[in-house]
């Protein structure tokens, strides 16, 4: 079955009226979020596929794969379940049903599960045993090796394992998030059936490295060892399933099988009833551990029995199932990628410091030109610099930061720690509810305030995203004010990894904005306007759309008008519609999106000038830009937002103008053309739903946006 057959199937073409194709609200115009999202993670699978990749990359892309469904099921799944089972009518544009939903959503990832798995069985994992990264079943050790594991686990394991008896005295247990478990069926010497679970510890390391031609020298060895060479690498899961029969003295085990669940995470917080959102964000915390159970994952060699004691226990459907062949919980393999192989992956590369920021008085600098960092292309020392020079800096006597993803060993909080020692006014606005990063923020919010910093945790029914930081500095002709707005979190470990940007500036009215905005934070001070910024939920939205109607007018006065926008998702149903206008009025709207997008380009009459694109590579495409042609001025934005309805109505988000021209043709110029033109990591998103990777034609230039970034940027630092 064809690509264009398989999407005919979910996307049928639905008889609308004149009424509701003049509206644009028929729903064949609209593409479904969550269909779209495991189209982006099948891009991502493709990319561990692409066998010209070194093999530990080929392994940490399939990896993120795992990773990223994982969190799907815990979020978005979650929620589609949960307007199943109320009876929820769809109230998306494309009007898909929370069933058909599931039931594509299942087909979907069964496809590409089918995919990964084998991959790994029948591809890396052989391959990277030809490269001395064994992963072994205990079956294929020594006697030897098999000798020294018998002590290793009666002795490090063994005391650590807490088998639980399931029977009317002892109630079926509540599985914790996406642990590894082991459910076993006994049977007593008086020949009685009994049911047991057993978890694999998670404080011990999952990878035991066994040495092939020489004994260990302690137990401690067999753990994870950056630098281990010919040895056998062995999950503890394994090892302990070697071992369940020592656990139930007295019984046979008659069979027994690895389980993983997976709940849903995307708790709510009764924020207008809490007193404390700190002591409330704890709460959540611990209830994400135990939310409803949103799918199951079975070893492929579980027993029929087994499967069916575990699905009526948890209380589960039959299509919540998911069989798995080869390692549960395969997002954790990433950590192999820290292994001391070189060989086996791209080489390493570092950004360079601008040389701004290497001449001395940045603040001298910023007062007669903004600067612009792109990571990870741009070190992020620039933003911990800015920061830490601050913090130390006589003349500062304030700092105000946003902090969403605040890392575990954070340069930033400690930066702020440090100014507030050094007598500092100092504010932390702290995102306790970023999915995931909460006890993160919560540990780092607690050691700020015993430091005397001002933390506050955000607003009642709003997450703050923007990345802002800003420094009030008493100079000689009296204080100036000096911002960054990044797109990315204040976090160096996936500035690293993904691509963000970060403008310094101190112009006076972004400036005076980011001031205004942070009383709004952290005070009662309501604004409806900003002078520069758009700032949502205020005026993001209506300032786009404003300027995409403008666009639209320009365009039909003197021609040549164009869109680009670069994002991580497009869903919000207004700025769609505001797209398809524009491309009705002979606007050329080009889109890099890199994971959801709803649109649908290429439907004649409306999306015909419509492309999009997607380019998925080695580093995390993250950054927001949004171009309009504005009738030959030209006019730039970049900011934290993606076009969602979660961003621009229940977010604090920051999009700032790119004032300086030099700046702004950069952008348009070299970053986002280069992008657009890529076409050796990139998948255009075709008319009838499908993407389609690009590949060079004949005697056609081949262009992959990112190594001519590293290569322009390694010139720059050179």
């Amino acid at each position: 079955m064809s690509s264009k057959e398989k999407e005919s199937i979910l996307y049928p073409e639905q008889p609308c009226s004149a009424e509701e194709m003049k509206a644009l609200a028929c729903p064949n115009l609209y593409l479904n979020r969550e269909i779209s999202w495991l189209d982006f993670n099948a891009r991502v699978l493709e990319v561990a596929e692409d066998s010209h990749l070194p093999l530990l990359e080929q392994l940490k892309f399939l990896s993120i794969f795992y990773n990223n469904l994982d969190e799907f099921f815990m979020v978005r799944v979650a929620n589609i379940l949960r307007q199943y089972s109320s009876g929820a009518v769809s109230s998306s544009p494309d009007r898909l049903s929370p069933a058909r939903q599931l039931a594509e959503i299942r087909r979907r990832t069964l496809v590409l599960l089918g995919r990964a798995q084998d991959l790994w069985r029948r591809n890396l994992v052989l391959r990277l045993a030809e490269k001395d990264v064994r992963l072994v079943r205990y079956r294929q050790l020594s006697e030897k090796q098999r000798r020294f594991l018998d002590g290793y686990f009666r002795n490090e394991i063994y005391p650590i394992l807490t088998p639980q008896a399931i029977d009317p005295g002892h109630p079926f247990p509540t599985i914790s998030n996406t642990s590894i478990n082991f459910i076993i069926q006994l049977r007593s010497r008086e020949g009685v059936n009994r049911f047991a679970r057993l978890k694999c510890p998670n404080n011990v390391s999952r990878f035991i490295f066994v040495p092939q031609n020489k004994e260990a020298k302690n137990y401690a060895s067999l753990g994870f060892d950056s630098n281990a060479r010919g040895d056998d690498i062995l999950l503890l899961e394994d090892l302990i399933a070697e071992y369940l029969p020592s656990l139930f003295p007295g019984n046979t085990v008659v069979s027994s099988g690895k389980f993983r669940i997976t709940r849903n995470t995307d708790v709510e917080i009764e924020e207008d009833e809490a007193d404390d959102l700190l002591e409330a964000v704890k709460d959540l915390v611990d209830q994400r551990r135990f939310g409803d159970v949103v799918r199951l994952e079975v070893a492929n060699s579980m027993a029929r029995d087994l499967s069916v004691f575990l699905t009526e226990h948890l209380g589960i459907r039959p299509f919540q199932i998911y069989r798995v062949k080869g390692p549960l919980a395969f997002s954790e393999l990433i950590a192999l990628y820290g292994l001391d192989r070189p060989r086996l992956k791209l080489p390493p590369f570092h950004g360079g410091v601008p040389g701004v920021f290497q001449e001395g008085d940045i603040y001298a600098h910023l007062q007669k030109r903004d600067a612009l960092v792109y990571h990870p292309y741009d070190s992020f020392i620039p933003v911990l610099e800015f920061l830490r020079r601050a913090s130390e800096d006589p003349g500062v006597v304030a700092i105000k930061q946003t902090l969403y993803r605040v890392g575990n060993d954070s340069p930033i909080a400690k930066a702020l720690i440090e100014a507030r020692r050094r007598g500092k006014q100092v504010t932390a606005v702290v995102e306790l509810k970023a999915r995931f990063d909460e006890e993160r923020n919560i540990t780092w919010a607690e050691e700020m305030e015993k430091e005397g910093v001002n933390v506050v945790y955000g607003l009642v029914g709003m997450k703050i995203h923007a990345k802002l930081c800003l420094v009030v500095r008493r100079e000689p002709d009296g204080v100036r004010r000096y911002v960054h707005i990044g797109t990315g979190n204040y976090n160096p470990s996936t500035a690293k990894m993904y691509t963000d940007m970060g403008l310094f500036t101190a112009n006076p009215d972004i400036c005076a904005d980011v001031t205004d905005l942070f009383n709004v934070m952290t005070g009662y001070a309501q604004r409806d306007a900003y002078r520069e910024l758009l700032v949502s939920p205020v005026s993001m939205r209506a300032s786009l759309l404003d300027m995409i109607l403008r666009e639209i007018s320009l365009h039909r006065q003197q021609g040549g008008g164009e869109i680009i926008f670069k994002c991580n998702q497009l869903v919000d149903r207004e700025i769609v519609r505001a797209l398809y206008r524009a491309s009705m009025a002979g606007v050329r709207v080009r889109l890099q999106v890199r994971g959801i997008c709803c649109l649908r380009p290429g439907v004649p009459g409306i999306s015909e000038n419509i492309t999009v694109t997607s380019v998925v590579g080695r580093f995390l495409e993250h950054s927001r830009l949004y171009w309009f042609h504005a009738g030959g001025e030209g006019c730039l934005y970049i900011g934290s937002a993606d076009l969602m309805p979660r961003n621009l109505d229940r977010r604090i988000e920051v999009l700032t103008p790119i004032l300086a021209p030099d700046v702004r043709n950069f952008l348009r110029n070299e970053v986002l053309e280069t992008h657009l033109r890529d076409n050796m990591q990139a998948w255009r998103l075709e008319s009838d739903a499908s993407y389609r990777r690009l590949t060079p034609g004949k005697g056609e230039e081949g262009v992959n946006s990112q190594e001519s970034m590293i290569r322009r940027y390694g010139r720059q630092s050179a």
